[in-house]
């Protein structure tokens, strides 16, 4: 496996991104089945705050990176909160397979995985996902449900094909193999509610200096389960069982202008035990990237959430 990694400098002077990087090494091809050898990948993630205290960790997803919660982690950290910020494998500081045939929806379980509880060994953890951070995440509840606390969920899902997606996801999917242009930093800001600045947009193309890097940006959409018998769509079903016995709590805080994952969180409202009762939100004024749009309410949420004052 050929991975590339971006140079330093593309990182320097990020706008209200102070925070410093951590790195990995997790083996790169984790999965069973693969051929085994000693390649390694190394991953990016942000530790913030008091390590002692119970991690919240936020996971991103497609195609952005950890800079997508630089509005979340400061007040997450004065509030007390040690917050947990990984940087996928292919996107932002993490190393980029070249191939897009190296992503799997199973080695990004797996990758994950390795570092969260293998080389991190997190507890007591509240979990945030939103797009992909959401289908992975969820798959790191299920898989080891005793290290987690409660989950918050905005602007995702864990699909098994059944129902399959909607025209707003397949379009997009098309888009991602077809275009003949990726602009990753644009393609964020159009699905913002409020206008990214230059310099933001910057940002989010800093861990692309050209097309070789995006394999697994452009490869991600075609990696949601579309059908019950495609790749993972088993796994998440099996994981859609042991959520239906999760009784910890579970909280949606979908946004109001999200044509992709409209009416998403209403399978996790209607089937676990621990969303019921639960004072669910919509985020009014938030797009897609209801980080960018609403972090510094989201990140009073979550506060508000783990300290039992949500009502």
């Amino acid at each position: 496996m050929r991975a590339l990694r971006t140079p330093d400098e593309r990182f320097v002077d990020l706008p209200d991104f102070p925070f410093e990087s951590h790195y990995v090494e997790i083996p790169a091809t984790p999965v069973e089945g693969d051929q085994t050898d000693d390649e390694k990948l190394r991953v990016h993630y942000l530790d913030e705050g008091p390590t002692g205290a119970a991690p919240v960790l936020l996971l991103h997803g497609e195609p952005s990176w950890g800079y997508l919660y630089r509005h979340m982690i400061p007040p997450l950290v004065a509030a007390g909160h040690r917050v947990v910020v990984p940087d996928q494998i292919g996107f932002g500081r993490s190393d980029k397979p070249t191939e897009m045939a190296d992503y799997t929806y199973a080695r990004h379980v797996a990758w994950m995985s390795s570092l969260v509880f293998e080389h991190l060994d997190l507890n007591d953890i509240t979990f945030f996902g939103q797009d992909w951070g959401g289908l992975i995440g969820l798959r790191l509840v299920t898989a080891e449900p005793e290290r987690f606390s409660r989950i918050i969920l905005s602007n995702t899902g864990l699909p098994t094909g059944t129902p399959p997606p909607g025209e707003a996801f397949m379009a997009w999917q098309k888009f991602s193999q077809d275009s003949p242009v990726f602009p990753i930093g644009e393609l964020i800001n159009r699905a913002c509610v409020s206008d990214l600045s230059p310099t933001e947009i910057a940002a989010y193309d800093a861990p692309f200096p050209d097309d070789s890097y995006k394999a697994g940006a452009r490869i991600w959409p075609s990696l949601v389960v579309t059908s019950p018998d495609g790749p993972e769509g088993a796994e998440n079903a099996v994981a859609w069982e042991i959520l239906k016995a999760w009784e910890k709590p579970l909280l949606c805080c979908f946004s109001d202008q999200d044509p992709v994952t409209r009416g998403g969180d209403k399978p996790f409202r209607a089937l676990v035990p621990g969303a019921q009762g639960q004072p669910h939100r919509t985020i009014e004024g938030g797009g897609h990237f209801v980080q960018e749009d609403c972090g510094p309410d989201l990140a009073q949420l979550v506060d508000d959430f783990v300290g039992g004052r949500l009502t």
